[in-house]
C-alpha cells in the first residue's frame, strides 16, 4: 500500500505528463475545441489499455494497485524518457524498468573504462545477461563470443565448459545469480524463451532450474584452465553502471601472483600454429 503522499506525487506526475502531449503526437484526431492542454484522461486510458474509471482513480490518488505491465504501458503512451520511466516506477514502488543496452548503445566512457582494465579481463553485461562490451584480456580468456548471452554460453558452449575448472559448481552458482537477477522480469517473452530453450537443450540447466536456488552476487572466485597459458584464478568484482541502466561492469582481478604474471602472456597475440 502506497502512502498518501506517494500516491499524490504519482497522480501529479501522470497528470503533468499527460498535459504536455497533444493528440497529434499520439496519432489521435484533435476533435472539438479543448478546454485544457494535452490529452484527456479517457484518451490516455484508451491508449494504455485500461478503463477510464481506473485511470481517473489513479490521477485522484486513490489507494489502488498498479501492475508493472500497466506502468510499462503508461510510460510508453506518455512518451516518457528513461529518467521519467524510472521516476514513474519509483513513485509506484515497483521494480525499476529494465532498459536493455546493446553493444551499439554502450557509452564510449564505459567502453574506455573496460579497455583501461587490460591486462585484467573485464566486460559489461546488460539486463538480459548479454555481453555488450569486453576488453582484449576477456576476449583472450573466453574467446570472441559468437553467442553473447553469458548463461547460454556457460550451459551450451563446450569450449566454456572445458575452460571452467569447476564447471558444475560455477555454472550452478551463475544460474542461481541469474534467477535472482531476472526474478522481476519472469513472464517477459525474451526471458521465458531463453529459459525454455535452455531447459530443452541443457539437462543440467533443466535440473538446477527446478531446484529454485537463489544467490546474490558476492566477490566470486573463478578458476580457468586456459588452453594456452594454463590455470588462471580470478576474483570477480561487480559494479552497476549509472550511464547504461541495467548494465553491470565485471572486473576479473588476479587472485594469486602466478595468475598476475601470466596476464601479459594471455593478451599477447598467439603465433600461427600455436
Amino acid at each position: 500500500m502506497l502512502p498518501q503522499q506517494r500516491r499524490r506525487a504519482l497522480a501529479d506526475f501522470l497528470r503533468s505528463r499527460r498535459d504536455r502531449l497533444t493528440p497529434a503526437e499520439v496519432g489521435l484526431p484533435a476533435g472539438p475545441r479543448r478546454r485544457a492542454p494535452g490529452l484527456r484522461r479517457e484518451e490516455i486510458a484508451q491508449l494504455s489499455g485500461v478503463s477510464v474509471t481506473w485511470y481517473t482513480w489513479l490521477e485522484q490518488a486513490r489507494d489502488i494497485s498498479v501492475s508493472r505491465q500497466v506502468l510499462e504501458s503508461l510510460a510508453r503512451e506518455l512518451r516518457l524518457s528513461s529518467a521519467e520511466r524510472r521516476h514513474l516506477f519509483a513513485l509506484a514502488d515497483a521494480a525499476p524498468p529494465d532498459e536493455i543496452a546493446d553493444g551499439a548503445g554502450v557509452p564510449a566512457a564505459l567502453q574506455r573504462m573496460v579497455d583501461a582494465l587490460d591486462p585484467n579481463p573485464a566486460y559489461l553485461l546488460d539486463a538480459n545477461w548479454d555481453l555488450v562490451a569486453w576488453n582484449r584480456a576477456e576476449a583472450a580468456l573466453i574467446g570472441e563470443p559468437a553467442d553473447r548471452n553469458l548463461i547460454r554460453l556457460v550451459f551450451t558452449e563446450p569450449r566454456i565448459r572445458a575452460l571452467l575448472a569447476d564447471w558444475p559448481g560455477q555454472a550452478r552458482n551463475l544460474l542461481a545469480q541469474y534467477r535472482a537477477d531476472v526474478a522481476s522480469r519472469l513472464g517477459e517473452p525474451s526471458i521465458e524463451a531463453l529459459i525454455a530453450e535452455l531447459r530443452r537443450t541443457s539437462p543440467e540447466f533443466d535440473r538446477w532450474w527446478a531446484d529454485q536456488d537463489i544467490a546474490e552476487f558476492s566477490s566470486n572466485r573463478r578458476v580457468f584452465d586456459h588452453p594456452r597459458v594454463g590455470r588462471l584464478t580470478f576474483d570477480y568484482a561487480k559494479l552497476s553502471t549509472m550511464d547504461a541502466t541495467g548494465t553491470k561492469l565485471f572486473a576479473c582481478m588476479p587472485a594469486d601472483q602466478t595468475t598476475a604474471e601470466k596476464l601479459p602472456q594471455l593478451i599477447k597475440e598467439p603465433r600461427a600454429g600455436s
